[in-house]
């Protein structure tokens, strides 16, 4: 049986995992979509909202909300407008020749 002790942390499973050239490449492609994803599912169980609900409250189908959770798709522009008019916070995203990075709005 392995002791807690003998476990990687979190901070050593990334770091090992991002020397690898084929997992950074996916997590610098999908770094933006799942910034989206977990900011949602924050709000969405932080208000105790199934993803109908939630939905309902952004003006979107509850398979939309879905796949933004999932990360697996960059959602667009129209979608984040209803996104921070619904959670009420806004989003900062740079975009630069290497990709697009979503940073917390001041």
């Amino acid at each position: 049986m392995v002791k807690v002790t003998d476990l990687a942390t979190a901070e050593e499973i990334d770091e090992r995992d991002m020397a690898d050239p084929a997992y950074r490449a996916e997590y610098e492609r999908s770094r933006f979509a799942n910034g989206i994803a977990i900011r949602v599912l924050r709000y969405r169980t932080a208000h105790g909202l199934t993803q109908t609900a939630f939905g309902r409250l952004v003006g979107m189908r509850q398979p939309h909300v879905a796949r933004l959770e999932a990360g697996e798709h960059e959602p667009s522009l129209s979608t984040l407008v209803k996104l921070a008019s619904a959670l009420g916070k806004g989003f900062i995203d740079d975009i630069k020749p290497d990709g697009a990075r979503l940073r917390e709005s001041a």
